[in-house]
């Protein structure tokens, strides 16, 4: 019975795990189903190509002698040596240029989104109309559904490259620059993205998630991400005062004296679904082990481990993070 138990775990858990799988294969987002699009133009036109280059030399070696004749004529093999190769791969060029083309094309993105590259997490700020800055959050992007939206990719350290592979192309961010990715989500759904340009020790726990919702839910989230953060309740404010001491100097909540800027914007963290850039889950006991470990979780990022804090203080700290919603 135990063979066949892991048996069947071997062939399930693979599945599970391809169903949550966020891959170029399985586009959702316009950008993406165009690329997909593009791939398989692409490799259906270039594995034809090569069974019929296999069957004429098969042909050619192993063919009746009339055929071998046929094929060692020099009018043939400037004809498919030269003259098809250059048709076909020009006519595939066209093709892949204009559906390149055609994703740069498309109505004026009615939302601007900031991405900042940093090691090894994502700086994300939502601007108005005028470049002006509404809010600032971190790892978490969310869009509304059906709207085009424009993403601004900067970095002030190493080249990045943005990717959330079922949603659109990835594009670097380069130093001392802004790039540009126009991205429409067709319905509300969850993206996942990482960093695909190695820029570090800590490179692949450098991920992020974006979320498409109904516009309705979109603007709602808007205005709460706006508001700053609600006044400690009596049970946090031994949390609210440690954070105060040891973590303002690189971290901002808005509403409050904190307001770094080296480390993400915490003024709504409690409501983000994973921390450290994709590390760990969101939770209270996270947030503790991340604030007095988090070199032993994620080494080489730019946050200090605080084990100096004492049970009470970790525990405190962590309850008032986590109650920042």
């Amino acid at each position: 019975m135990a063979p066949i138990i892991a048996f069947l775990l071997a062939v399930a858990l693979p599945a599970a795990s391809r169903a949550q799988t966020h891959s170029v294969l399985q586009p959702q987002g316009e950008d993406a189903a165009r690329i997909a699009e593009i791939g398989w133009v692409l490799y259906l036109g270039a594995a034809a190509i090569f069974v019929l280059a296999a069957l004429l030399l098969g042909l050619a070696m192993y063919g009746p002698a009339r055929a071998r004749r046929l094929l060692g004529r020099p009018a043939l093999i400037v004809a498919a040596g030269v003259a098809f190769p250059t048709a076909a791969l020009t006519a595939l060029l066209v093709y892949a240029l204009q559906a390149a083309a055609a994703m740069a094309r498309g109505p004026e993105p009615a939302l601007r989104i900031e991405v900042a590259g940093e090691l090894w997490w994502w700086r994300v700020r939502y601007r108005d109309a005028g470049g002006g800055l509404l809010f600032e959050t971190a790892n978490e992007i969310r869009i509304p559904a059906g709207v085009p939206v424009e993403f601004l990719l900067r970095s002030d350290n190493v080249i990045h490259s943005f990717w959330a592979p079922s949603l659109a192309g990835k594009l670097d961010l380069v130093p001392g620059r802004v790039n540009r990715l126009r991205v429409l989500a067709p319905g509300p759904g969850v993206f996942r993205g990482f960093c695909a340009e190695y820029c570090g020790a800590q490179h692949a726990n450098m991920r992020f998630e974006v979320q498409a919702l109904e516009p309705a839910r979109f603007e709602q989230w808007m205005q709460a991400q706006r508001r700053p953060a609600a006044a400690a309740a009596p049970a946090l404010r031994l949390g609210e005062r440690v954070f105060q001491r040891d973590c303002a100097q690189c971290h901002a909540v808005r509403g409050t004296a904190a307001a770094g800027t080296l480390g993400p914007d915490l003024t709504h963290v409690g409501s983000r679904p994973m921390l450290a850039a994709g590390a760990l889950s969101n939770n209270v006991g996270a947030l503790a082990g991340w604030i007095a470990g988090g070199q032993h979780i994620k080494p080489g990022n730019r946050m200090p481990a605080f084990d100096h804090l004492s049970g009470p203080e970790l525990r405190a700290v962590a309850g008032y993070l986590d109650g920042l919603k």
